[in-house]
């Protein structure tokens, strides 16, 4: 496998060549940042945890630089935060007993940058060998502009492959906004049993962002809870967490389809719901 970067980073945690570990692909989450296919892909990572029939591959796109730190990790050079960020990401696959763990090591300027066309192709490469059923994505309507741009590159190379070898499910998922505000029809719930608390421990993991002054740890747990109290209001929790995805699988299997009106239509159908309410609780006609 080839690609662009020189630095880009590719771990096999059970050692097998890294073809033949993405071929068995079954779930693959592709993240912006390292940390975040932690945050948003655990539902993919539990149904892989310690299964030979189900394989997790994580990508994560760019470098890392640029965090946020403070404390330990205050005088840390870009460099210096990247290689740190590099191995965290590492020791989070194999805890985690990922299948295999890409991380392509671009700048967030050039996977944002829409000219610059090193993003798209290492991702095609990546969906080629791997042919996912599941894949993992950002999702648009995400308030970060890296994670955006990292939708969209995935996007586009996933609707490169031949029709039949498109993935069966393809998710936008929280992390930069949270998705309890889609309505129920549009809202894909994901229940994360996790008896072994890996969730936690695989967040614990990310010191540079913790210590560095992020407690993303402490936040996606509690939206995760926050979500299963939260998902309906007449009934008890069914679930102890829950993550909140929206249902990208048609802007895949039809390449026709523009993304943002994909985006916004998923907004005037939240915004009909709730003039609707309003109207009817106002006794209004």
């Amino acid at each position: 496998m080839k690609l662009s970067q020189p630095k880009a980073d590719v771990f096999v945690p059970d050692g097998q060549p890294i073809e033949g570990a993405l071929a068995r692909t079954t779930h693959l989450g592709v993240g912006a940042h390292q940390d975040d296919l932690e945050f948003m892909s655990l539902h993919g990572v539990l149904e892989c945890f310690d299964r030979e029939d189900r394989w997790y591959a994580g990508v994560v796109v760019t470098d890392g630089g640029g965090s946020a730190r403070t404390g330990p990790f205050a005088e840390y050079s870009d460099e210096e935060m990247q290689q740190v960020r590099v191995g965290e990401q590492r020791e989070a696959a194999s805890l985690g007993r990922y299948g295999s763990q890409i991380q392509l090591m671009f700048s967030s300027a050039e996977v944002k940058d829409a000219s610059c066309a090193d993003p798209y192709q290492d991702l095609q490469t990546v969906v080629d060998l791997a042919r996912p059923e599941i894949v993992y994505l950002h999702n648009p309507a995400d308030k970060h502009d890296t994670h955006v741009a990292c939708c969209v590159r995935t996007i586009a190379a996933l609707r490169s492959l031949p029709a039949d070898a498109r993935p069966k499910r393809v998710l936008g998922c929280e992390v930069w906004r949270d998705l309890d505000w889609l309505i129920e029809a549009d809202k894909v719930t994901l229940p994360l049993e996790d008896p072994a608390d890996l969730g936690p421990r695989l967040a614990k993991l990310f010191e540079s962002q913790i210590a560095g002054g992020k407690r993303y740890d402490l936040a996606v747990q509690g939206r995760q809870v926050a979500n299963a109290t939260f998902h309906q209001s007449h009934e008890v929790d069914q679930h102890r967490a829950l993550s909140f995805a929206m249902d990208l699988s048609p802007l895949v299997a039809d390449p026709s389809l523009d993304i943002t009106e994909f985006a916004l239509a998923h907004l005037r159908r939240t915004a009909k719901d709730v003039e609707e309410r309003i109207r009817r609780m106002s006794g209004a006609a």
